[in-house]
């Protein structure tokens, strides 16, 4: 290589590697649950003091979960609460319920009254402000052909199976069927999905979802997808699982084993924070990977949450260490009581002009918007196409800079061959 282009290929280096000063430094202020072990270690020990367990129980899902969070006496005997938290929880918790387990509730910050994760699990006055919102903005009551299903789309569709989550996030898009006991879909209403499904041969794609299907007693989950998987036409099915963030020690060895036998099997989680990406979080994570079970992530755009171009980034970065693949960022649908957590269009915008070119393509989502009434996903993407001729385009690169292409025609590659003979 000449010294000239040496020169040139230098001044190019030194201009990216100004490009990414400001998130380098912005990133060592922003907690990651990897970073946290011993910090979330010490909470947990006083959780496990006012719950009257042992060391062992954190680690036992079965206790996790019997052993949630559902009373404001307890929360506020483990995390410091003001008379206005604890009266807000009080009232909210008439009308919508609240559920946080062990884990989880060892990675809120107690001294940081606008820590994300607490706003995400803890009921707050905004969820009784709030004079709009829908129950059922998806309109999933009308697109309810059989059973449990959702369908939307014209291969694939989705079946609510159960109303269990290891927590009740306070932005739930179906907190409308959450009800005050925990229960699984009656058994009729399953069998008469499956058989929907046996006899529509186009549905090829099967997502189970809830509340959270990973909760379910693992022989109900067997029986599901032994069902589905005996369907020819059915390709594959993903399961929809918040549980490798709020209660990672349900995925054990013999409960990826159970999946591992209905391959192919997808299942697709929901990191909102880099704080979730815990010790526990990646362990479970890389058992589902070991297992051969791609994982792909579908985060929330959430106010006072993730919307920063910032924290997003470091969150896909922090997936992609657990073998997590950036799958959607979904734009917040305006469900009832949720919609404090609802941001402009504009931050999901500016979050992927700021991802695009420079993070890369593996740690680059798409950006969705779900059409209201069931219609479907949108992606939505900053405008990176000018202007188009008959022989040119426009484009507006990463970087901002505006160029002009040529524009091939399309070969006719069958002519083009046969003219060889």
């Amino acid at each position: 290589m000449s010294e000239k282009k040496r020169t040139i290929a230098k001044q190019r280096a030194k201009k990216l590697k100004s490009t990414i000063e400001d998130y380098l430094e912005v990133k060592k202020r922003i907690p990651k649950g990897l970073e946290m072990t011993k910090t979330i270690k010490t909470r947990r020990k006083r959780i496990l003091e006012v719950l009257g367990g042992r060391e062992a129980d954190f680690d036992d899902y079965r206790w996790q979960l019997k052993n949630r969070i559902t009373d404001v006496e307890t929360l506020k005997r483990i995390i410091k609460l003001t008379p206005e938290e604890v009266k807000a929880v009080e009232e909210v918790e008439k009308q919508f319920r609240w559920a946080i387990s062990p884990h989880y509730l060892s990675l809120v910050d107690p001294d940081d009254t606008f820590d994300p994760i607490k706003l995400m699990a803890m009921p707050t006055g905004l969820e009784l402000r709030d004079p709009g919102g829908n129950p059922d903005p998806m309109s999933e009551e009308f697109t309810n052909p059989a059973g449990t299903i959702t369908r939307r789309y014209p291969d694939r569709l989705i079946i609510n199976i159960t109303n269990v989550c290891a927590m009740y996030c306070r932005f739930c898009q179906r907190r409308r069927d959450i009800g005050e006991v925990d229960e699984m879909q009656p058994k009729g209403l399953i069998e008469e999905s499956i058989d929907y499904i046996r006899e529509n041969e186009e549905i090829r794609d099967v997502l189970l979802t809830g509340g959270d299907p990973f909760t379910m007693p693992t022989d109900k989950l067997e029986w599901i997808l032994k069902g589905l998987t005996s369907i020819e036409h059915v390709e594959y099915v993903r399961i929809g699982s918040r549980v490798p963030v709020t209660m990672p020690q349900l995925i054990t060895d013999e409960f990826v084993a159970m999946l591992q036998k209905y391959h192919p099997v997808y299942v697709n989680t929901h990191f909102n924070h880099p704080m979730e990406v815990t010790k526990e979080a990646k362990a479970a994570c890389e058992r589902l990977a070991d297992a051969g079970i791609p994982l792909g992530n579908q985060a929330v755009l959430l106010n006072g949450i993730n919307n920063d171009k910032y924290v997003m980034r470091v969150l896909n970065h922090e997936l992609l260490k657990i073998r997590v693949k950036p799958y959607y960022i979904f734009h917040a649908k305006a469900v009832k009581g949720t919609t404090h957590f609802n941001t402009s269009i504009d931050d999901g915008i500016e979050i992927m002009e700021y991802l695009r070119g420079y993070t890369s393509g593996m740690a680059i989502p798409a950006y969705i918007v779900n059409a209201e009434g069931g219609k479907g996903k949108t992606p939505i993407l900053p405008e990176y196409l000018v202007s188009r001729g008959k022989d040119y385009f426009t484009i507006r690169t990463w970087e901002g800079e505006v160029l002009k292409q040529e524009n091939h025609p399309t070969l006719d590659i069958k002519k083009a061959l046969k003219s060889l003979d």
